[in-house]
């Protein structure tokens, strides 16, 4: 009788760490894809999109359990709300923004940023299930998309600044050049007295019968 007392012992202590085992809240975030997804042992899935960390900032990979809550939460060293923090590693927190529309992409200083709603939803189930039956794991890193196309901008002006003129720039350059040289000699003073020789040219002798020299437009025949 007692043999078989001790057996359902066993067997009961064996369901009880089996079911406490399978309890909790599974986290897992997808840094590369931006996107964090919760399960939990009672059957909630979610698939929310998240903010990691920026260059210069990256949110560090591995498993990780809650460390504190904090509902309402400040920081100091970057100047920003945290709302339901859930701190996992120092001072690194899954947390709510105010910045949604940059959610989907890098831009945070390292912190796992969700949707004000999404926070206090994990913040729920995590007090729900407990520290302790909560797993949290970063694992990939952003592409640093940014730099690729700073770098192709700067590559692209710079082959346009080495480019040749064209022919056709080339030809508009040298007829502005020639219209204004035309230009300035017209205003020189003694286009008046050019233009008179050139119009008596072939010159005749003075004493020709009929001679009238042609002066500019203005004077008329004399």
């Amino acid at each position: 009788m007692r043999r078989v007392l001790g057996i359902l012992a066993v067997l009961f202590l064996f369901v009880l760490g089996a079911a406490q085992a399978q309890a909790g809240v599974d986290v897992r975030v997808d840094i590369a894809a931006q996107r964090m997804k919760v399960t939990t042992s009672d059957g909630e899935v979610h698939d929310w999109k998240i903010s990691s960390g920026r260059t210069g900032f990256r949110s560090p990979n591995g498993v990780y359990r809650p460390t504190r809550l904090e509902r309402s939460w400040y920081s100091r060293k970057y100047g920003g709300a945290m709302p339901h923090a859930v701190f996992f590693r120092g001072g690194y927190a899954i947390h709510g923004t105010t910045a949604v529309g940059a959610l989907g992409r890098p831009a945070s200083h390292g912190c796992i940023r969700l949707h004000p709603a999404n926070a206090a939803k994990l913040f729920a189930l995590v007090r729900k299930h407990g520290a302790g039956q909560t797993r949290i794991a970063l694992n990939g890193a952003a592409t640093d998309n940014l730099s690729r196309f700073a770098k192709a901008s700067t590559t692209s002006k710079a082959k346009f600044a080495k480019a040749p003129p064209s022919k056709q720039k080339i030809a508009k350059a040298k007829h502005r050049s020639q219209d204004s040289t035309i230009a300035q000699q017209r205003q020189g003073n003694g286009w008046e007295a050019a233009r008179g020789q050139i119009l008596l040219r072939p010159a005749l002798p003075a004493s020709v019968y009929g001679y009238q020299p042609y002066y500019p437009s203005g004077y008329g025949w004399r």
